[in-house]
This record gives C-alpha cells, sequence and structure tokens, in this order.
C-alpha cells in the first residue's frame, strides 16, 4: 500500500480502458481517458441483483463510447446496465449518460440542481465570451478586451476535446442529501456538497466502508471552485468550505473513491488539508489587498505558473471566489471604480494580529483544476 501526503494509496495505478479491477464485493473501478494532464477519469460500477449501475460515465467522445461498448460486451456478466447515477454535472461526469441510458433504457439519477444546470448549460445560448454579462464580469475583474477573444478560441479548443456540455436525457430520478438508495446487497446514502458545482452527490456505503466522493473529495489536486459569468455575485468557497465541514463526519476508516486521482484512505486528514489550505489563500488574499486592489492581480498570490486563457478563466474565477467569502465575512470590501474595474480593499482591524506574510503556503506551480 502506497504512502503519500499522510494519505494510503491501496492501488498504484488504474485499470487499463475496457477494463474493471473489483475494488469490494460488488463494487467495480474503471477508468476511462480525458486531455491532458489529468489523462482519465475514474468511474464505478455497482452490482445488483439483475445487472449494474453506473456511476459517472466519462466524456462525450467517440473513444469513449468505444470503451464504452467493450465494457458493455466484456465486463458485465451478459447483463444490463439498470441504472446511471451522476454525480454532478461537468462534461467528463455527463457526457455518456445519454448514449447509455438510451442504450439500455434505464434511468439517469441526479440531484436537481445538476440536472438542471446541465440542461441549461448543454442547451442554445451564449456563453461567457459572447454576452454582455461576460463583458462586464471580466472588465471589472481587471481583464483587457481581447482576453474574451482568447477565451473563445480556449472553448473552441474545449469543444474539439469533448469538454463542451453534451445533449442531456430528457428525464431523470432525483436524489437528495440523506436518501438512500438499494443496490444489491448494500445500502449507499447519498452526501449532497457544494462550491464545486451546486449540489454534488457522494454515495456512501456504511457497511463496505466506502465513499463514491466524485470531485467534492480528491487526493491529490483541489477541486476549482470558481464564480463565473453566469452567477457573478455568487459564494460558492462559503458552500464550499461548509461542506468540507460537514464531510469531517465520514468515519476516519472509509476508503474513497474519486473522480481523479487515485482511491485513498485518510478522508479526515484530506478534509483538514483542503480546509487548512483555503484559510491560509484567504488570509493571504486579504493581506494584499491592504491596499485596494483588482482580482486579476490577485492572481499571482494563488498561481506560480503562467497560465493559458482557459485555466486563467479558471484561476481568476478562484480568486474572485476566495474575495467574496472575504466580503461575507466582514473582511474586505468592494468598489466599483471610476474605470469600470472592481476595488478590494481590506477593512478587518484585526488583520494586522493575524498577519502572518512570511509563512504561508507558496503559491501552486502547477495547479491541475477540475
Amino acid at each position: 500500500m502506497q504512502e503519500k501526503n499522510q494519505l494510503k494509496y491501496p492501488w498504484d495505478e488504474p485499470p487499463e480502458p475496457g477494463r474493471t479491477l473489483e475494488i469490494a464485493p460488488g463494487v467495480r473501478w474503471l477508468a476511462m481517458p480525458m486531455p491532458g494532464s489529468l489523462a482519465h477519469i475514474n468511474l464505478y460500477l455497482l452490482e445488483d441483483k439483475h445487472g449494474w449501475w453506473v456511476v459517472d460515465t466519462g466524456l462525450s467522445s467517440e473513444e469513449v463510447t468505444n470503451w464504452w461498448h467493450e465494457i458493455f460486451n466484456e465486463e458485465l456478466g451478459g447483463r444490463p446496465v439498470l441504472g446511471v447515477i451522476c454525480t454532478h454535472f461537468h462534461p467528463d461526469h455527463i457526457g455518456q449518460s445519454a448514449m447509455i441510458t438510451d442504450y439500455y433504457r434505464c434511468p439517469l439519477y441526479m440531484t436537481r440542481s445538476e440536472y438542471y444546470q446541465a440542461r441549461a448549460f448543454s442547451g442554445s445560448g451564449p456563453g461567457h465570451h459572447s454576452s454582455w454579462l461576460g463583458q462586464d464580469f471580466y472588465t471589472r475583474a481587471g481583464m483587457p478586451p481581447e482576453y474574451l477573444t482568447q477565451l473563445a478560441k480556449a472553448w473552441e479548443q474545449r469543444a474539439a476535446e469533448n469538454m463542451t456540455m453534451p445533449t442531456m436525457p430528457s428525464g431523470y430520478e432525483r436524489m437528495v442529501d440523506g436518501q438512500v438508495i438499494t443496490i444489491g446487497e448494500h445500502d449507499w446514502q447519498v452526501v449532497v456538497g457544494s462550491g464545486h458545482s451546486p449540489e454534488h452527490a457522494c454515495l456512501y456505503c456504511a457497511a463496505l466502508k466506502i465513499m463514491i466522493s466524485g470531485d467534492q473529495i480528491l487526493p491529490i489536486i483541489t477541486s476549482n471552485v470558481s464564480v463565473h459569468p453566469t452567477e457573478p455575485n455568487a459564494n460558492p468557497l462559503k458552500d464550499w468550505m461548509d461542506s468540507l465541514d460537514d464531510l469531517l463526519s465520514t468515519p476516519a476508516d472509509t476508503l474513497v473513491l474519486p473522480a481523479h486521482n487515485l482511491p485513498f484512505y485518510g478522508v479526515r486528514d484530506r478534509l483538514r488539508g483542503l480546509i487548512s489550505h483555503h484559510d491560509d489563500r484567504l488570509l493571504a488574499i486579504e493581506e494584499a489587498c491592504v491596499e485596494p486592489q483588482i482580482a486579476k492581480d490577485l492572481l499571482p498570490v494563488l498561481f506560480a505558473r503562467e497560465l493559458d486563457p482557459r485555466q486563467m478563466m479558471m484561476a481568476l474565477g478562484e480568486a474572485i471566489a476566495h474575495l467574496h467569502l472575504l466580503m461575507h465575512r466582514n473582511r474586505i470590501e468592494r468598489t466599483l471604480a471610476e474605470d469600470g474595474q472592481y476595488r478590494f480593499h481590506s477593512i478587518a482591524p484585526d488583520l494586522h494580529r493575524r498577519a502572518t506574510p512570511e509563512a504561508h503556503d507558496a503559491p501552486s506551480d502547477g495547479p491541475v483544476m477540475v
């Protein structure tokens, strides 16, 4: 068993595409390819009496579709898929949901906010880079006008990599926090978190001591928690931090099955590490805003690497999310200047006592954000 960063990894690598690995009775792990440094997404099969349930589905590419048919033919023992569960609405999780549910004529299970968010983004309409809402949002964050053109090109590349929203099934079965779904001999409790997405569903089985965590708990990379032009005054980092606090009640001996990286033990250590990381970033931003700052100029506080336009979008959204939580805590105030840009200014009277300018974590030099 590999140990790293106080976490323990029972497996050193994911299964090959088209194959599954049984990691507990009735639970199989499979991986589907993704572009970029992530390389793959982890998906899971849960065995029922007369078939299988799929948890998350991969991107909507022809390659992933072909691998799924390899799974159907070689790994399911001739039994059908009875249901598809998607943890949240992002393309790498829902990309094959329509294909699988149509192929087997089986239901899709999602939380309400995630399903309708997916339906909204899979429809037609202007995106971040082509609406006045996006123009206002990025102008107020300090981005130059040409950034929208760069972002449009980045989204074209994203579409070429099948990272855009697919067509969704026309109906679904709603999951809610605390709901229990019985699959085969095991009960799986729906555990809802928020911040990375609006109503992210994890699945916890007490009998197996397993949590399928999607993107809510990842062992190495940090899930992106961003503000976007679609909801410019949102406070997702508050929701994220609240969710991490709630998830600390997860039993310490739980095997976590994440969507990215490898399955691991050490859930409470990882949650505490995530909370500590964001607390440190919040304080570093608060210190940086002793003199008024625009959001773009705070990116070096969080990230040391050069960012391409898409990474810039996610990084800027992260910075704004931290600023909005500090505004909620009455530690920063925001004003709209005559140049159309927001200025953020620290106002907490006790900042001088809390400040630790020489003791912060170094800005990330290689973030992989999902």
